[in-house]
């Protein structure tokens, strides 16, 4: 696999994550700057540093998810700059500077294979909103909805199957993953946060399932929960 790493570190893409010493992929160094972008042609995975310049990294992000040439983006970030990650940067996943060799190697196949499978159509439209897992964005009445990464993933989930009723455990696991420890007042959050995006007009599109989870139905539907 070649991989077209966009950072400034003098020691270049293995300096950036340690474990790519120990794998067999090719690497091509470029300058943090939009700019690099040029060189995605040759590239299987576009790594992109947010460990500093975050402001730079978003803007390198963006512009690679809408380049003609789509190729998969992970974003290596550190700790401190997971809240400052937004869906709107355009990445397919993003991992910790000293990952090690077996996550490194499993995400970069992961996001590869995921870009392979799409299809061209990868926008889901209930009513007046439009998820578009291309660009990573919302569009309601074609406004863009200003959403955090899990935000996205979330509304993504519901929207991909109208009017189907998910548990708090399994949106859990579809969005935050197995191996998250929080308990699902996460999920009862990110939904109120959901809403209040959505506004007054579109929240009620969010249907609680009392005693089980939500569900998003189009605008119109009847209501009937237990």
């Amino acid at each position: 696999m070649h991989l077209l790493v966009l950072t400034d570190r003098p020691g270049g893409g293995k300096s950036l994550l340690p474990s790519l010493e120990y794998l067999d992929h090719t690497l091509q160094d470029a300058p943090l700057d939009t700019t690099s972008i040029a060189g995605i042609s040759d590239a299987d995975v576009i790594v992109i540093d947010a460990t500093g310049d975050l402001r730079e990294a978003a803007a390198c992000s963006r512009s690679a998810s809408v380049h003609d040439l789509i190729r998969p983006v992970l974003v290596v970030i550190s700790e401190g700059g997971l809240a400052a990650l937004k869906a709107t940067w355009g990445f397919d996943d993003w991992i910790l500077p000293h990952a090690s060799p077996a996550e490194v190697e499993t995400r970069l196949r992961l996001v590869s294979d995921r870009v392979r499978a799409a299809t061209s159509t990868r926008a889901a439209s209930v009513g007046d909103l439009v998820v578009d897992e291309e660009s990573y964005q919302v569009r309601l009445r074609g406004q863009p909805l200003d959403l955090t990464y899990k935000e996205f993933e979330l509304l993504k989930t519901l929207a991909n199957n109208p009017n189907r009723v998910f548990t708090r455990e399994l949106l859990l696991q579809e969005v935050w993953g197995y191996d998250y420890f929080g308990g699902s007042r996460t999920v009862d959050v990110h939904i109120r946060r959901l809403r209040a995006k959505l506004g007054p007009e579109y929240e009620s599109m969010i249907v609680t399932v009392r005693g089980v989870g939500y569900k998003l139905v189009p605008p119109g539907t009847p209501r009937s929960t237990p």
